[in-house]
C-alpha cells in the first residue's frame, strides 16, 4: 500500500487531475535540469569555436575579421545549411517559437525530438557563420522540446505535457539571459497563454533550476553587461513616451517587412536552397560595410548600452539590422528573432538618447538609459510580451529605478503596434501565413487543463451482446452506471434502468437477451487514450458526432467510460 502511494502509475494518476502541485514541482525541478545542460551544451558548441576563431578571443569580434571574410562567412553558412537541411523532410525542418505554437495549438504540446535536434545544429551553425540571427529563439525551442520529450517519455497526460513545455520554454530564456522570472513571465505570456497556480509554480521552479545549472557551468554573469543608470528628471517623461511611440513605429516595420519576406517566399518558385543562399547573399553584402549585424551582436549592444557607439554609426548599424534581420528570418533562416529585436531597441534608443541629449541645454539621462528602453519596447512591441520585455530589463539591471519610465515605454510602443496599425505579434502572424490559428478561448484553455481521467466513470460493468436473464440481474446487482457492450472492435452504452426493464419482460431465467435490439438508451463511441485532455475528448465526440468515449491504456484496456453530459458539467461548474 505504502510502495503504492509512490509509484509511477499513482504519479500519473494524480496528474490527470490537475492539482498535482507536489508533482508538478518535481517535473519542474527535473525539467529545469534537463533544460540546462541541454542549453550548456547548446552556449558550449556555440561560443567555444568563436572563441578560437575570432580575433582576441572574443566570441562575438566578427568586426576584427577581414572584410572578405565579412562576405564569405554567411555564404558558406547557406550552404552547410543547405547540406543539412537537404536530408530532411519539410516536416522535421521546422523549427522555433513558431513551430512550438504549432505544436501547443494542434498537437497537445507533442514536440518531435527529430526537430529539436535539427534546431540545435542549424541554430549553431547559422550563428558560427555570422548570420544576423539570435539564439534565444533556438533555446526556447529546445527548452521546450526538453519539457514535452520528458512528459513522452514518462508517458504522462496531455494537461501535464502543455505545462511542461511551459517550463522547457521559460528555462530556455532563463538559461540564455540569465533571467529566470523574465522567462517564466514569456511561458505564461507567449507559450502558455494563462496564469495560474498550477502552472506558475512548476514554471518558475524549472526556470530558476534551468539558469542555476547554466550559472554552475559557466558563472553568474549576464549576457549583457548594462551599467546603473536612471533617469535624471521626470522632465524627460514626455521623451520616454515619444521613443515609445519611434520604436512602436519601428516594431511595426520590422512586422511588416518580415511579413512580406515570409509571403514572398510562400509564394515564389524559388525552394528553400534558393532562399537561403539569397539570405546569405545579402548578409554578406551588409556585413561589408556594417560587420556588426553578423551574429547576435551582444558586444555591440554592451557599447550601445554605455554609449561608446558614435551617432553616423549607431544609424547605419540601425537601418541595417532593420533591413536585413526580417528579410533573413522571412527567407527561412532557421534561428530567432528576439536577440536581434534587443539589438534593434538598443541602436534605436541610443540613437534616440544622443538626440535628446543635444536638444535640451540640462543633464539628462545617458544615452545607454534610453538604449536600455528601447530594447524592452522592442521586444515588448514585437513578440506582444510587454511584461516579458519589463522584467527582463530589470533583471538585466537590477535597478528598480527603471520600471517607472520602461513601462511608459513599453505601454506606448505596445499601443502604437497593436491598437494604431492593428498589428499582432510576429509569431501569430507567422501561423497565420501557415493557414493557422493560436488564439486560444477560456473554454479551451480550462477543459486542456484536465485529463480525461479526472472525470471518466469507472462504474461500469462490461458484457457480451447476448446475456440470459439470470446473468443480466447479476450484473446490475453492484449498481453500476453503465454497461459497456462489447462486439468485435466497437462499444456501445446501454443504461442499467432499461437492462432492467427488459428482464421484468422474460419469462425465465434461462431466456437470452439481446443488449443491442431491447428497446433502451444506447449510446455509441469511440475509444480515446487516456493521456488526452477534455478538449481532445470534446474534439472527438464533435468529430464522430457521438456522445460518449471509452478511456483506454495505452494496451488497450478500457478502464472508464466519459460521456459530453459530464464535460459539459465540468465547465459549467468551474
Amino acid at each position: 500500500m505504502f510502495r503504492n502511494t509512490f509509484s509511477m502509475k499513482q504519479f500519473r494518476h494524480r496528474l490527470a487531475y490537475g492539482e498535482a502541485l507536489p508533482q508538478m514541482v518535481i517535473l519542474g525541478v527535473l525539467c529545469g535540469l534537463v533544460c540546462g545542460l541541454v542549453l550548456g551544451l547548446f552556449r558550449t558548441l556555440l561560443e567555444t569555436p568563436l572563441e578560437h576563431l575570432l580575433p582576441n578571443q572574443q566570441s562575438e569580434n566578427f568586426e576584427g575579421l577581414p572584410t572578405w571574410l565579412h562576405f564569405l562567412l554567411p555564404i558558406i553558412g547557406s550552404l552547410v545549411l543547405i547540406a543539412i537541411l537537404s536530408r530532411v523532410t519539410p516536416l522535421k525542418r521546422k523549427v522555433g517559437i513558431t513551430h512550438l505554437l504549432e505544436r501547443m495549438a494542434y498537437h497537445q504540446g507533442y514536440l518531435p525530438i527529430t526537430n529539436a535536434i535539427i534546431q540545435f545544429f542549424v541554430a549553431v551553425l547559422a550563428l558560427l557563420f555570422g548570420h544576423s540571427v539570435g539564439k534565444e529563439g533556438p533555446a526556447i525551442h529546445l527548452g521546450a522540446a526538453c519539457g514535452s520529450q520528458l512528459g513522452q517519455r514518462l508517458n504522462l497526460p496531455n494537461n501535464t505535457l502543455r505545462i511542461l513545455v511551459g517550463c522547457g520554454a521559460a528555462a530556455g530564456i532563463a538559461a540564455t539571459f540569465n533571467t529566470p522570472l523574465a522567462g517564466v513571465v514569456f511561458a505564461m505570456e507567449v507559450v502558455l497563454l494563462e496564469y495560474t497556480v498550477i502552472g506558475f509554480m512548476p514554471v518558475m521552479v524549472s526556470a530558476a533550476t534551468g539558469a542555476l545549472v547554466v550559472q554552475f557551468m559557466f558563472g553568474n554573469a549576464w549576457a549583457l553587461t548594462v551599467p546603473t543608470m536612471q533617469i535624471e528628471s521626470l522632465h524627460e517623461i514626455p521623451y520616454v513616451a515619444f521613443l515609445g511611440g519611434i520604436i512602436g513605429l519601428l516594431a511595426v516595420a520590422f512586422i511588416a517587412l518580415m511579413r512580406a519576406a515570409m509571403t514572398w517566399s510562400n509564394k515564389s518558385t524559388l525552394g528553400y536552397k534558393s532562399r537561403l543562399m539569397l539570405a546569405g547573399l545579402i548578409t554578406g553584402i551588409v556585413a561589408i560595410f556594417y560587420p556588426q549585424v553578423m551574429g547576435m551582436g551582444y558586444d555591440t549592444v554592451t557599447s550601445a548600452l554605455q554609449g561608446d557607439i558614435g551617432f553616423g554609426l549607431l544609424l547605419g548599424i540601425l537601418i541595417a539590422k532593420c533591413l536585413l534581420t526580417p528579410i533573413v528570418l522571412g527567407l527561412g533562416m532557421p534561428a530567432g528573432l528576439i536577440g536581434p529585436t534587443f539589438f534593434i531597441g538598443a541602436m534605436a534608443g541610443g540613437l534616440l538618447g544622443l538626440l535628446g541629449g543635444v536638444a535640451v541645454n540640462q543633464t539628462v539621462a545617458h544615452p545607454g538609459f534610453y538604449a536600455l528602453l528601447g530594447m524592452g519596447s522592442m521586444m515588448a512591441a514585437v513578440t506582444n510580451a510587454p511584461m516579458a520585455a519589463l522584467v527582463a530589463i530589470l533583471e538585466l539591471t537590477g535597478n528598480p529605478n527603471i520600471i517607472f519610465p520602461a513601462m511608459i515605454s513599453i505601454v506606448v510602443s505596445n499601443l502604437i503596434a497593436r491598437y494604431v496599425f492593428k498589428m499582432p505579434s510576429i509569431f501569430v502572424i507567422s501561423m497565420h501565413l501557415q493557414g493557422m490559428d493560436y488564439r486560444y478561448r477560456p473554454l479551451t484553455q480550462m477543459l486542456n487543463s484536465a485529463s480525461v481521467q479526472r472525470l471518466m466513470n469507472q462504474n461500469f460493468i462490461k458484457s457480451d451482446t447476448v446475456i440470459s436473464a439470470q446473468g443480466a440481474a447479476k450484473a446490475l446487482e453492484s449498481s453500476p452506471s453503465w454497461l459497456l457492450i462489447t462486439e468485435q472492435d466497437t462499444y456501445t452504452l446501454l443504461s442499467p434502468g432499461d437492462l432492467h426493464t427488459a428482464i421484468q419482460k422474460t419469462h425465465s431465467d434461462e431466456e437470452l437477451i439481446d443488449l443491442l435490439k431491447v428497446p433502451a438508451l444506447r449510446l455509441d463511441t469511440r475509444t480515446l487514450d487516456s493521456r488526452a485532455t477534455l478538449q481532445q475528448a470534446l474534439d472527438l465526440m464533435a468529430e464522430h458526432n457521438v456522445e460518449a468515449l471509452c478511456i483506454e491504456t495505452s494496451t488497450q484496456d478500457i478502464i472508464g467510460l466519459l460521456t459530453r453530459d459530464q464535460i459539459e458539467a465540468f465547465y459549467r461548474e468551474n
